[in-house]
């Protein structure tokens, strides 16, 4: 298989949600030599943009993109795994869902899509306490920081996210993004939250204008 055919073959096994047949090209694009980063923005990226697409026209629906999620996410570990050692990442983003909040799915899906896209993602897991946020961004020198949550009780953490940062004086320092259910853009405003992510999809394209890439 060429590199084109394989390109093409990694964009469709994400729309098709077919885990084992990403997993496959990944590992022959490592044993064909061929570059990661080039297969995952050509080839497994393009595939969940479009699936990002069908799902906010309603033409695919949540468990199917959890399953193309996945697949991205097992293609994208294997092939930034073979990333030379100080390969240029896009960015650092530590992701977590708000404390008293034990939902992940949306969190997860956001992770993934961040790793395709060429992010270095520090998934610090759910219900975390905002403090730990904080430490683990200072911990690994993080570009965006991303908190979700999915209950209308668990939003105030966002903001209070916003507010710790800003008494340490390490506001400036952090990009803040926000999601999850209950989250607006208008909340995002209110909150002062450099951006707010609709979907896993939105979210790592609004990753990518605030490092100015996009």
């Amino acid at each position: 298989m060429d590199k084109e055919q394989l390109i093409k073959e990694a964009e469709k096994s994400i729309i098709d949600a077919d885990k084992a047949k990403a997993e496959e090209l990944a590992k022959s694009a490592i044993a064909a030599g061929m570059d990661p980063l080039e297969v995952i923005n050509k080839g497994f990226s393009v595939g969940i943009a479009k699936v990002g697409d069908l799902f906010g026209r309603g033409e695919l629906f949540l468990p199917e993109l959890i399953l193309s999620a996945e697949a991205m996410k097992v293609a994208a570990d294997i092939l930034n795994a073979s990333l030379p050692k100080g390969a240029q990442k896009r960015g650092k983003v530590v992701m977590g869902t708000a404390q008293g909040d034990i939902h992940d799915i949306g969190k997860s899906m956001v992770v993934s899509f961040l790793q395709a896209n060429g992010f270095e993602v520090y998934d610090i897991g759910r219900d975390v306490e905002t403090q730990k946020f904080i430490e683990k961004a200072q911990e690994v020198d993080a570009d965006i920081i991303g908190m979700s949550a999915l209950l209308t009780t668990t939003m105030s953490g966002q903001k209070t996210l916003i507010e710790e940062l800003k008494k340490a004086g390490l506001r400036d320092k952090f990009k803040v993004m926000v999601g999850g259910a209950p989250a607006t853009q208008r909340w995002a405003d209110r909150i002062g939250a450099d951006a707010y992510g609709v979907d896993a999809a939105d979210a790592a394209e609004k990753a990518m204008k605030l490092l100015g890439e996009k």
